[in-house]
């Protein structure tokens, strides 16, 4: 039996708590430190949170907000958003940040990535790809939370990731975020044989079987989004975890 990471990813917008469909149409779903706590009596693994409009409005990462989330956080916290420099990412993770999310840096500055894991190593850098398919089915990477397609072909850009030196990949379906409708197993399995490093998928997740699948098909870790903060048809708001009990019997016995 081989336990796997199942990451819980929080998206904010102007310090709040929100979820996306496809990326679009944020809706408010309450406050980042709430989740937060009660992620911590779940016992989860690890938690991801990213500022989803910190690059598109050309911000920092904002600090104070980071700060007070990582005193809450009993678990391991990656941060994304607004990242562009060494300085920052130091900041960063002297406020207590394990990991750093970075993605819309991969196609400006790929440099940084090269210059953070040799300073701080680069199982603490994690390289952000949102994945989308255009009208004739072929999967693009873009950035800049999703609306900056990349020129270059989506395994090409993957290699010159890890060549880089980032030390996990972070690959996000656009088409499939906050659908329920299943990962993107074709993918996984695509990016996992182009791809030695560890790779964390995210997008579409419905129920446990989904992260069972997703492994058998390549993937190193999980996470999700409205799964663990939507709960039945009408998607009630509430933040929820499986129990390790269920974890054990769907996903982690039989991998």
């Amino acid at each position: 039996m081989r336990r796997i990471r199942v990451i819980p990813v929080l998206t904010l917008q102007n310090e709040k708590l929100v979820k996306t469909i496809r990326f679009k149409n944020p809706n408010y779903i309450g406050d980042p430190i709430n989740a937060v706590k009660i992620f911590n009596e779940k016992e989860v693994d690890e938690i991801v949170i990213l500022d989803i409009t910190a690059t598109k409005e050309k911000r920092t990462p904002n600090y104070k907000k980071i700060e007070e989330i990582a005193e809450e956080a009993f678990m391991p916290f990656a941060y994304g958003g607004g990242i562009n420099s060494l300085t920052q990412i130091e900041k960063l993770f002297k406020l207590g940040i394990e990991k750093v999310v970075i993605n819309s840096a991969l196609s400006t500055n790929l440099n940084l990535i090269t210059e953070a894991a040799n300073i701080f190593g680069s199982q603490s850098i994690v390289a952000s790809i949102d994945v989308k398919k255009d009208w004739l089915g072929k999967q693009h990477a873009y950035t800049v939370s999703g609306s900056k397609k990349v020129k270059m072909p989506l395994l090409a850009f993957v290699q010159q990731i890890e060549e880089s030196g980032a030390g996990e990949l972070f690959i996000n379906s656009i088409d499939l975020d906050g659908t329920f409708s299943g990962y993107d197993y074709s993918l996984i399995s695509k990016i996992s044989e182009a791809s030695s490093l560890p790779l964390v998928i995210c997008g579409g997740a419905k129920q446990a079987s989904d992260f069972l699948t997703a492994v058998q098909h390549g993937a190193s870790a999980v996470a999700a989004s409205s799964m663990f903060v939507y709960q039945g048809a009408q998607k009630g708001i509430l933040i929820s975890y499986p129990s390790q009990e269920k974890l054990v019997a769907e996903v982690y016995q039989h991998i």
